[in-house]
């Protein structure tokens, strides 16, 4: 028996909120693994609060994709976890050294629209399906996404006066 069965969501209607998934977890795993650059390799001006905050984040962004790989084998799909493939299809790309905090939090900044535009997209196509565990996820991670790009839009202004 497969878990959509039990659920009532049709495993026809939820492939299309797997793919994105699977997208998305390609895309935090590329994210994660540049935060830990960005967390290594950091200097200069704000490096004890860059630090800091890009380990914060990098724990989250794990917590992340163990929930969305959870997700997708709820949906009986299987998720990727050969980083290879994850490259192929990554709008993420992966970072060179980056020690500027400056550019850190440009990256921040860029990668979070990505992620927040790919999580709006997974919400309707859940939505569409009546899918309203994965629509609560993506709603939970929207409010917290939105406000994280208001606070390092804040703090990268700072340094503009």
């Amino acid at each position: 028996m497969e878990t959509t069965e039990i659920t009532g969501l049709s495993s026809k209607n939820t492939s299309n909120v797997i793919s994105a998934l699977a997208k998305l977890l390609a895309d935090f795993q590329v994210h994660y693994t540049n935060l830990r650059n960005l967390h290594w390799n950091v200097k200069g001006h704000g490096f004890f609060v860059l630090h800091s905050k890009y380990e914060e984040l990098y724990d989250d962004a794990a917590a992340k994709i163990d929930e969305i790989a959870e997700r997708i084998l709820q949906l009986d799909g299987t998720p990727e976890s050969r980083f290879s493939e994850y490259l192929k299809v990554a709008t993420v790309k992966e970072l060179d050294v980056v020690e500027c905090g400056h550019a850190g939090i440009a990256y921040l900044l860029d990668t979070l629209k990505t992620l927040i535009a790919e999580e709006r997209e997974i919400l309707r196509l859940a939505s569409e399906i009546d899918d309203e565990v994965t629509v609560a996820l993506m709603s939970d991670w929207l409010k917290e996404q939105e406000k994280s790009s208001w606070m390092l839009t804040a703090f990268a202004s700072g340094d503009k006066k």
